[in-house]
């Protein structure tokens, strides 16, 4: 069992305990314990066979017992019979937004609800008007809550099934009869939410590469099963499908299955007009097999320059391609360092001399500390004598360390009128300020613009953070005229942000070619909220490429030395 699967089932147990009322240090021990194993260097086996365990810092003797139980036999029995007591419908309501543990003990010991459904039918019947520490708000928010999870259902967020699909790809490219494997459809293109992942491997064996396919590790649940295409449950509930081809058709399958369907029917169009039929076994003048052994080649055939996967949306790349006029997107090697990330000083769990050591082993050159200001109550926000502290402490550690830098900043709160929190005479300490909206979200359109544009339009704003305020399959863009702010941050010379964290994407990638034109430049940043959160990067990076973006419109491809002449104010 894996880290992942370890770090989520620690987690579980403490909401589990949370909705039976136990004491709060105990649930308090399970969700540092998990946070501290998410964070571990190297195998949690290696720890388990040293006798280590115990020693990790939030791990306790108890804890690191039921962890190696979990670990060797793959059960937890303490988990399993927290399961059995606690009805499955309750756990599935901490999915909706707003409903934590307590209220879901509430709501279960007072109206007997049991499921979403249930819960459902109660908000409509009003019954929840009754209840101490709810109200009409809050029976409100939980409808839109339930009918956002109807919306969404079945659909699932990059990140979170990501690695899991490289996981299973890495394990069929170490098969001896499988020549080449690769991620298609949604996931290769970068979406940021995907309803299923496609792999497509050649073999010369494929009834023997689908047994193995469908008792792997991680698959739940066998869907259906062929000699050429099977479907398989994996454990984060997304299905997977495996398509077989032979070498010489791999590349023109995986090219018919990575394009939208809108990218296919466009190249087909133009496949037809050159007299050239298009299908996942190959290029066909009449009967005849046009042989390519490269996406490439098959672009080339066309009279077109290759696309990128990311690209694949029809949304201009085949004129582009057709011209010789695409972009050479940024890569993850390009960019040299980030901004946004929280510490302990507010709402993150890292120090900031571990952020750094973790940017470092990252091959970050600098980062950018903004923790949340005061007006950010929830989140801790810092104090001003906190920030004093804060950036005295920052100056230490870059005396200690010449060759990499930690830029001082702030994550400030975009009041309802568009000013900063803080007075100038505190803004001003900062080497950079990120404005970000995080309260008062139902503005109508025109005032939240114009609060937005308010905060660019101040000469301590450097980036703007998370401009929508989406969260994906959660909550909505804020109502907002994106291109207005675009334009505001093109007239003031500000930065929009790219929030890296899988579960904002944030600007979105379709209004990038937009900023794009408008010279706007981009930051790419994690959003992290501890070491494992500047990892981030690589999906910021992601929907970077699939706007259009290349290495000079993102600031963070720049040196240290570049960066801080343009955060100084040098912009050339």
């Amino acid at each position: 069992m894996d880290k992942r699967e370890v770090v989520r089932i620690l987690e579980e147990i403490a909401l589990l305990l949370d909705i039976q009322g136990e004491n709060p240090f105990k649930i308090k021990a399970y969700v540092n314990a998990a946070r501290s194993i998410e964070l571990l260097e190297g195998e949690l086996q290696d720890y388990i066979n040293e006798g280590t365990l115990n020693g990790v810092k939030g791990i306790g003797k108890a804890i690191a017992e039921k962890v190696t139980e979990l670990v060797e036999t793959g059960v937890l029995e303490y988990y399993e019979e927290l399961r059995r007591s606690i009805p499955e419908g309750l756990l599935e309501m901490l999915r909706i937004p707003g409903v934590g543990p307590k209220k879901v003990k509430v709501l279960n010991e007072k109206l007997g609800v049991r499921s979403i459904g249930e819960l459902e039918y109660a908000c409509l019947e009003n019954r929840l008007l009754s209840l101490e520490g709810f109200g009409e708000k809050t029976q409100e928010n939980i409808l839109k809550g339930i009918n956002h999870m109807k919306m969404y259902k079945g659909q699932h967020l990059f990140g979170e099934v990501y690695q899991e699909a490289m996981e299973v790809k890495d394990m069929l490219l170490a098969v001896p009869y499988v020549q080449e494997c690769e991620v298609g459809g949604s996931l290769r293109r970068r979406k940021e939410v995907v309803k299923d992942i496609d792999l497509v491997a050649s073999t010369s064996e494929p009834v023997k590469l689908m047994d193995y396919y469908t008792s792997l590790p991680s698959v739940l649940e066998v869907v259906a099963r062929g000699e050429t295409k099977s479907t398989v449950r994996l454990g984060s509930g997304i299905n997977m499908d495996l398509r077989v081809v032979d070498v010489k058709e791999f590349p023109y399958a995986l090219n018919h299955f990575t394009g939208s369907k809108e990218h296919n029917t466009a190249i087909r169009h133009r496949a037809k007009a050159m007299g050239i039929k298009v299908n996942e076994y190959g290029l066909f003048k009449g009967e005849e097999l046009i042989p390519c052994t490269s996406e490439e080649e098959i672009y080339n055939v066309l009279g077109l320059s290759y696309i990128p996967p990311e690209l694949r949306e029809n949304t201009g790349e085949i004129e582009a391609a057709e011209k010789g006029g695409l972009p050479e997107l940024i890569t993850l090697e390009d960019v040299k360092g980030t901004f946004h990330m929280h510490t302990a000083y507010s709402d993150g769990s890292s120090s900031i001399e571990e952020m750094a050591e973790e940017a470092i082993r990252l091959g970050l050159h600098y980062i950018g500390i903004t923790d949340h200001s005061r007006a950010a109550y929830y989140a801790r926000g810092l104090s001003i004598e906190e920030v004093k502290r804060q950036l005295e402490e920052i100056d230490e550690i870059n005396l200690k360390n010449k060759s990499f830098r930690i830029f001082k900043g702030i994550e400030s709160d975009i009041l309802p009128d568009g000013s900063l929190d803080y007075e100038d005479e505190v803004l001003k300490l900062f080497d950079f300020v990120i404005a970000a909206v995080h309260s008062n979200f139902k503005m109508d359109k025109g005032r939240m613009t114009e609060r937005i544009i308010n905060s660019l339009n101040n000469k301590y704003t450097k980036i703007l953070a998370h401009p929508t305020g989406r969260i994906l399959l959660a909550r909505d863009e804020y109502e907002l005229e994106i291109n207005a702010v675009i334009d505001a941050a093109a007239r003031y010379g500000k930065v929009i942000e790219i929030n890296a964290d899988p579960h904002r994407l944030d600007l979105d990638w379709r209004y990038l070619k937009y900023a794009k034109e408008k010279g706007v430049r981009i930051s790419i940043n994690p959003d992290a909220h501890n070491v494992h959160g500047l990892r981030n990067l690589v999906y910021g990076v992601g929907i970077a490429r699939k706007g259009w973006l290349e290495k000079q419109d993102v600031i963070n491809t720049m040196d240290t030395a570049g960066i801080e002449r343009f955060l100084k104010g040098d912009n050339s």
